[in-house]
C-alpha cells in the first residue's frame, strides 16, 4: 500500500541534522518513495510504500520528538478513477 505521510517538523534544522547523522532510519519492508518539503520548510510530505500502516510505528517512534505526523493512505489517480468513476 502506498502511504503520505505529512510531518509537521517542531525544528527543521534538527530533523535536517538527525537525518545526516543517522539516515532515514525505515524499518525492514517500508520503502521510501518520494518526498516534498513546504518552501518555509514547516513541513515534510513523504510517499511510502508498506505492506500495513503498522509497519511504519518505528519509524515514526525514531522520529516523534521531532516532528508530529498525519499517516494517509493513498491510491495513485488511475486506480481511484476506476473505482469511483462513473
Amino acid at each position: 500500500m502506498r502511504v503520505m505521510v505529512i510531518e509537521t517538523l517542531h525544528d527543521p534544522a534538527a530533523v535536517y541534522a538527525r537525518f545526516a547523522a543517522k539516515g532515514r532510519m525505515l524499518p525492514e519492508g517500508v520503502t521510501y518513495i518520494d518526498s516534498w518539503v513546504e518552501e518555509g520548510g514547516g513541513r515534510c510530505f513523504q510517499l511510502m510504500d508498506c505492506a500495513s500502516v503498522e509497519q511504519l510505528q518505528p519509524w515514526l517512534d525514531a522520529w516523534s520528538d521531532l516532528a508530529d505526523f498525519e499517516v494517509i493512505p493513498v491510491t495513485d489517480s488511475a486506480t481511484a478513477a476506476r473505482r469511483f468513476g462513473k
